[in-house]
């Protein structure tokens, strides 16, 4: 009898050591979707997305439905992973970033881009029909549970990426075209404070809050920086990148910050709480854009669109350890079970309630 109980510890034992490590989902601009096993790093399943183009995406926090925002259609894609049904929400022209959030979709909107960045040089603010170009852009707001767009907010000209403070009550918006950085009531929508980057430099993409809450940073594509924030969206420093940064992202303990910096082909890594670099890997990749975390925290995935290919990253060492090939222009990527990312964020904001 003991043998047996042994041996039945030893199944189970083995058993839970072969827990699912779960899955990553990859954008492509020219095709869908592509799932990732985070088990073997291997391809399993490609799913289509309408006309295609996906560019944000997420995922809700039970796992249940992946939502795809597509250019070529205006709408979202909500993808309900066990079904695989998918249903199309129509939110405007240009959806790009997508954030979700208490059982809701925010999705930034671009009816001023011309689908491509201009030339340095060439910023909109210094065109002559600079007041045609910069139309404010959308923030969508979709409700999962009603299944359609609830609300929009106005934010400046090509809205990038989305975030959200800490306590849950504020979000932060990033505009390419005016250079600025808008604070909008969770609520509400309102605008309660613009940041403008123009001092510090030109072109922020990429935002994120720091896991304690204290911190905000935004990449500045065209000044290759970033800046650092206080929690009251005040500067406090900004710091010199590799080339063309995009997307940007603590670890979840918040003691390191990574940023990808494009034109450069260099993931870098710097102090999470006095922003010194501390190192920076090669990639050899094209456009890296957005990366995210695996679930255990012991991987980066980086999204290379222009060399058609994911990049497993040690976390640790920064030694590349795969190159999985996705074709068709990898755009954005996320994992469930969740992850901290340039597209998402593992942990729960602390809540309040939104009458």
């Amino acid at each position: 009898m003991n043998l047996i109980k042994i041996a039945l510890l030893s199944i189970f034992l083995i058993g839970c050591g072969n827990s699912d490590k779960g899955k990553a989902y990859v954008t492509s601009q020219k095709g869908g979707v592509s799932v990732i096993d985070l088990n073997s790093m291997e391809i399993i399943e490609d799913i289509k997305v309408g006309a295609g183009f996906p560019r944000g995406v997420g995922v809700t926090d039970d796992g249940k439905l992946l939502i795809t925002a597509n250019k070529a259609d205006a709408n979202l894609s909500i993808i309900n992973l066990q079904t695989k049904e998918i249903k199309n929400i129509d939110v405007g022209i240009n959806p790009e970033f997508v954030r979700v959030h208490e059982g809701k979709v925010f999705v930034s909107t671009e009816p001023s881009s011309k689908g491509k960045p201009p030339a340095k040089g060439e910023m909109h603010h210094d065109d002559d029909d600079a007041d045609e170009d910069k139309i404010p852009a959308k923030v969508a707001v979709v409700d999962l549970a009603k299944g359609e767009k609830v609300r929009e907010i106005t934010a400046g000209p090509e809205t990038e990426g989305i975030e959200f403070s800490k306590d849950g009550t504020k979000i932060i918006v990033t505009n390419e075209a005016d250079n600025s950085i808008t604070i909008h009531d969770y609520d509400s929508g309102e605008l309660l404070k613009t940041f403008s980057t123009e001092p510090y430099g030109l072109r922020p993409r990429g935002i994120k809050v720091s896991p304690d809450g204290n911190f905000y940073v935004s990449t500045l594509e065209f000044s290759d920086n970033f800046i650092v924030l206080d929690k009251e969206f005040n500067h406090i420093k900004t710091v010199n990148t590799g080339k063309s940064p995009y997307g940007i992202s603590f670890n979840s303990k918040g003691d390191k910050l990574y940023v990808a910096a494009g034109r450069s082909k260099t993931l870098e890594v710097f102090d999470g709480k006095d922003f010194t670099k501390i190192n920076e890997l090669k990639t050899e990749g094209k456009r890296c854009w957005h990366f995210t975390f695996t679930p255990d925290n012991k991987n980066i995935m980086l999204a290379c669109g222009r060399s058609d290919e994911v990049l497993l990253i040690d976390a640790k060492t920064l030694d590349i350890k795969k190159r999985i090939p996705v074709a068709g222009i990898p755009w954005g990527i996320v994992t469930y079970p969740k992850a901290i990312g340039s597209l998402d964020q593992k942990e729960n904001h602390q809540g309040h309630s939104h009458d």
